[in-house]
């Protein structure tokens, strides 16, 4: 993959550090995400301040490690 340099102000760059789900999330990959985001947002509805406030409430779960691994999914589904 080819790698380039764009210049951000340090603003920017602190709410997209914000938005990071994860300690070692490149910007690369918020990027894309966000790309991704901005691209539904022009063909799918919007989406509720209800489903909003959820996914936010996600994130932040996500980001204090309160979530289940594949593995433990798994088992506790019994699949």
């Amino acid at each position: 993959m080819e790698a380039t340099t764009i210049k951000v102000s340090g603003n920017t760059k602190g709410e997209l550090d914000k938005l990071r789900v994860y300690k070692n999330e490149s910007y690369d990959e918020l990027l894309r995400k966000l790309l991704h985001i901005a691209k539904l947002a022009e063909v799918e509805p919007k989406l509720s301040q209800k489903t909003i406030k959820e996914i936010k409430e996600a994130r932040e779960r996500i980001k204090k490690g309160e979530f289940y691994t594949e593995k433990e999914a798994r088992k506790i589904l019994g699949v």
